[in-house]
């Protein structure tokens, strides 16, 4: 058990200096963890940890979903629907299916094993588009779509898997029934994800402590997952649901505390329950390769390329038939604007796959009902990581240099909405102090000071060329208590703007935090 600990401790500490490494080098940090579970696959003695199946599925998947689904702006989410929907649904099922019918003409192993791996390998993950596409300076529309989709897709993802597992455990499949089942998860899943999602608001709303505040929200996923599953729902559908709402939802009831404080909190469990997923997989694979038996390392790459440009080859058809070939047949649609090639060729190529895989690779039973292995199962982690590896190193670390190529370049949408939002929060809390020296509510000399700032914000807002000036200010309890209403102000203008949907989420956030961090600035010293 010693052993088994400090083998953990060590994982951890690879995790970490890996993290510095790709920060140093400037490349998302998911990229370095692949390459680090292939070098720990080599060290030569370290020990094999094999976990229950189902705990890593319950453990890892709600979390690592959540943080994603909560920060996908709504408003962009909803315009973008009729784009992302198909990439989640369609897409996924159809990347599945050809993969299954590969696997299953190439190795011979029966369709329903080809399924569980397809179900497995199909979606993008969101984690990985996250820190992929965040540095990627492209139009706005396009990570809304590349997120939407790896948010969206693992529930159609992981519903498929876990029928595709059944298949196997039973040894029966009915394409009718699967389908009817497929939409009642779907629906009940959608339905304790909002029921979760508004119980979590409430919680939140009538708290004023931000470590049980976190607390809370640590549980939030794992509710909405196991209510889910105990309802025999999508428990994954139903954490990007909670998750969706709540977000929505939170920058009415959450305080800037409390914000503060949980960000870097659920940033640390991401990053490191990635890493863990990352090693934990490294330190299978020689058990794996193992079992494969020797001279099957060359079959086993030749199969995870084949694999891989066939999950390519489907992607690309898919979208620039679905763009393009609407158009060839129905005239209405020739007149709107259809994405331009450039932007559809970068969406076709990132397609990342991640964490999510990893966790429903080591999710596969180890034993079938009647005693006998499951069959394929080492085929599979071992297929998966290489998927993971090729899809991450390759496609991850040649975006930026395709994105200079194509010419695709940012639309700067939301530093646009950005700059708006703060121009009306700012003249908003100017126009909150003018009615506070009508009612003669505090001393002119505090008064002044605080409207100087903020008029010197608004002529910096209103013209680009000024220069920013440094106000120094003053922490008297007046000014505290005028500067904290003026915040507030703000702070329910952006809110108004965001629902209004004159902003959006990402422009939002970002003047929140500052709104948050200037709060926290005017704590007084004990």
């Amino acid at each position: 058990m010693a052993g088994k600990t400090e083998l953990i401790l060590i994982c951890l500490v690879a995790v970490a200096l890996l993290a510095i490494v790709a920060r140093k080098l400037r490349i998302p940090y998911p990229i370095l963890l692949t390459i680090g579970g292939v070098v720990l696959a080599l060290v030569p003695g370290l020990p094999a940890i094999q976990l229950d199946p189902q705990l890593v599925f319950n453990l890892f998947l709600p979390p690592l979903l959540y943080p994603a689904a909560v920060y996908t702006s709504w408003r962009d989410f909803r315009t973008n629907l009729p784009q992302i929907l198909p990439l989640a649904i369609v897409l996924v099922l159809l990347t599945m299916t050809a993969t299954a019918l590969l696997l299953h003409a190439l190795v011979g192993l029966p369709l329903a094993i080809g399924f569980v791996f397809g179900a497995i390998i199909s979606p993008p993950d969101a984690v990985a588009a996250l820190s992929v596409t965040q540095h990627l300076r492209v139009p706005r529309r396009i990570i809304v779509i590349l997120e939407g989709e790896s948010l969206v897709n693992d529930a159609t993802s992981f519903i498929s898997f876990r029928f595709a597992v059944a298949a196997v455990m039973t040894g029966t499949f009915s394409l009718g029934q699967a389908s009817l089942q497929f939409l009642f998860v779907a629906v009940g899943g959608i339905a304790v994800g909002l029921a979760v999602g508004w119980l979590a608001t409430q919680v939140q709303k009538r708290l004023d402590d931000p470590p049980v505040q976190t607390m809370f929200s640590l549980l939030t996923p794992y509710v909405a997952y196991f209510s889910g599953e105990r309802l025999h729902v999508s428990g994954i559908l139903a954490v990007v649901i909670a998750g969706i709402y709540y977000g929505w939802r939170a920058p009415s009831v959450l305080s800037g505390r409390m914000r503060l404080q949980a960000m870097p909190v659920w940033e640390m469990v991401v990053f490191i329950l990635n890493g863990v997923l990352f090693m934990l997989i490294g330190l299978q694979l020689p058990q794996v390769i193992h079992a494969l038996g020797p001279g099957s390392a060359l079959g086993v790459a030749k199969l995870a390329i084949m694999i891989v440009s066939a999950l390519v080859l489907v992607r690309f058809v898919w979208m620039f038939g679905a763009n393009y070939l609407p158009r060839l047949f129905i005239r209405k649609l020739r007149r709107k604007n259809r994405i331009p090639w450039q932007q559809t060729a970068l969406m076709a190529w990132t397609g990342m796959r991640g964490a999510d895989s990893l966790a429903g690779a080591l999710a596969i039973p180890f034993l079938l009902p009647n005693g006998e292995p499951f069959p394929g199962r080492d085929l599979i982690l071992l297929l998966t990581f290489c998927v993971i590896f090729a899809t991450l190193v390759l496609q991850g670390l040649t975006l930026r240099p395709l994105t200079h190529w194509l010419k695709i370049v940012d639309d700067n949408v939301t530093e646009k909405e950005e700059r708006l939002a703060r121009l009306k929060a700012n003249e908003a809390a100017l126009a909150h102090l003018e009615e506070i020296e009508s009612l003669n509510r505090a001393t002119p000399k505090t008064l002044e000071r605080l409207r100087s700032e903020y008029v010197d914000r608004i002529q910096q807002l209103s013209r680009e060329d000024m220069p920013e000036k440094k106000v120094k200010r003053l922490f008297s309890r007046d000014f505290e208590e005028l500067a904290r209403e003026a915040l507030e102000t703000e702070r329910e203008t952006v809110i108004t703007l965001r629902n209004e949907e004159t902003i959006n989420d990402q422009a939002f956030r970002r003047i929140q935090r500052d709104i948050d961090l200037a709060e926290a600035r005017l704590q007084r010293p004990a």
